[in-house]
Order: structure tokens, then sequence, then C-alpha cells
């Protein structure tokens, strides 16, 4: 027969194409997916925490038992920190300006470090170490154990009743915690510079008083209420919504502290550039 008498092939399918394309697309937008979907969930469970706070009943005794473990219950390891976080300041700010012949200044260095970022930083991390932790490990045992299931079965709105006090007594304590962090950190300081580098006690205490403002203390503790928000919200999410049994309360445990350190990490970033542009440095 004749090649015209022939059937035309028919047309390539571009499927193959549409679907690599499609995939590629989608492992694109993964992380962008992931990110508003971890930001909704949040915002979320945030918005009903919220709304518990301003619905009856008012369960104050709840509020003070979670404040009471959240701050109370890390002053020692706040304490600990906070003054070898001092010493080892003034250990690096001395080694520094010592290069200069400025040791007078590390009154002024430690204490606007401490104000600023040390101090709500580090009290941050190590409550969400203890309490992140703390609150996700409890949450998930009620989850696995059907405790959370039963509250709802007695008609308690177990966000009202769970997690309203642990985000509120967090944001409430965090700027309390980070003022005796402030408050240890200088001690220390103080103890290293005056009796083991042997600081004039005159310049150090001058030099801190002068460099020092209020404002340095007010941007510490809205960074730090801003992290008991983040770190709360991250440790009550994990807890809550864990599914399975003890290995996953495990696992929802340790993402509680690795989302609490990270969130806290990434939003201190964008509030000290904030701040810095409210309150811009003067010479």
């Amino acid at each position: 027969m004749s090649a015209s008498s022939s059937v035309d092939d028919p047309p390539r399918k571009p499927s193959a194409v549409n679907a690599i394309a499609a995939s590629l697309l989608e492992a694109a937008l993964a992380p962008i997916k992931w990110a508003l979907t971890f930001a909704g969930e949040h915002s979320v469970l945030l918005g009903k925490a919220i709304m518990g706070l301003v619905r009856k009943p008012f369960r104050l005794r709840l509020f003070f038992e979670q404040a009471q473990f959240v701050g109370v219950g890390s002053l020692p390891i706040i304490c600990l920190v906070g003054f070898f976080s001092g010493m080892v300041s003034a250990q690096q700010a001395i080694a520094a300006l010592r290069i200069f012949n400025q040791e007078r200044f590390v009154g002024a260095t430690v204490g606007i470090s401490l104000a600023q970022e040390l101090a709500p930083v580090f009290s941050a991390l190590m409550i969400t170490a203890r309490a992140g932790s703390g609150m996700a490990t409890e949450l998930g045992s009620m989850r696995i154990t059907e405790q959370i299931d039963a509250l709802t079965t007695f008609a308690v709105d177990p966000i009202q009743y769970l997690i309203t006090p642990r985000i509120v007594a967090t944001v409430l304590m965090m700027p309390i915690m980070t003022m005796v962090f402030n408050i240890v950190g200088l001690i220390g300081a103080y103890l290293y510079s005056i009796y083991l580098e042997h600081i004039d006690l005159g310049q150090f205490i001058e030099q801190f008083t002068y460099w020092t403002d209020p404002k340095d203390y007010i941007i510490g503790a809205t960074k730090a209420a801003v992290f008991g928000l983040t770190l709360s919200v991250a440790a009550c999410f994990q807890g809550f919504f864990v599914r399975g049994g003890a290995k996953e309360v495990g696992l929802a445990t340790t993402r509680a502290v690795v989302v609490g350190s990270v969130s806290i990490l990434v939003s201190d970033y964008f509030l000290i550039d904030m701040f810095h542009i409210l309150w811009p440095a003067q010479s």
C-alpha cells in the first residue's frame, strides 16, 4: 500500500510533560503551602483561645496554677542561666573593649545587651525547654487518654479550659522572668568585672546608668511577651492535636520545643528590626 493511504499517527499527548510540570510546581510551592497552613492552624487556635478569655465561666484558679508552673517553677533555671550569662557577657565585653583600652564601658555594654537581647531570648528558650515541653506532654497525654474528649462530653470547652490559661499565663510571666534574668545577669556581670577583672566600680555604674535607658527594658519586656505568645501557642498546638500513642506524645513534645525555639529566634529578628525603626540609636 502507498504511504498516502496509511493512517496518520495520532498527535502526541502532552500528559507526561504536564504531569512533570505539575509535580515540579507542587514541589516548589510545598514550602509556601506548609507555611500558610502552619500559620493558619496556629492562628485559628489562638483566636479560639482569645474568645475563651472573654467568655464565661472565668476560672481564675487555672490561670494562677499555670502562672505558678510557668513563672515560679522556672525561677531556678532562669536565675542560674542569667547569672552565668551575665558573667560570660562581661568576660567577652572586657576582652573586646580591652583592645581599645575602653574597659570602663563594660557596664553599658552588658546592660544594653541583657535588656534588649540576652534576657528575653534566653528566658524564652529556657521556658520553652521547661514549660513548653511540659504543656505539650500534658495536653498530649490528656488527648490520647481521652480526657479532652471527656471534657467535651461534659459541655466544657477544652480550648477555654486547657489552652487559654496556659497562653495568658505565659504571656504575663515572660516579662517578669525577663526582668529577673536582667537583675541576676547584672549581678553576675558586676561580680566578674569588679572582683575578678578589677574594673573601677564608679565607672562601671556610671556608664551603665548613662547609656542604659528605660526604652531598653521596654523593648526587652515587649519581646518577652511576644515570645511567650509564640512558644505557648506552639506547645499547646502540638499537644492538643496529637494523635496515636505514647510515641506520638514524645514526638509532639520534641516538635513543640523545636517550633517554639525557632519561632522565638525568627520573631526576634523582626521585632528588633522594628524597634530600631521606632527608636533609632542616638549618639
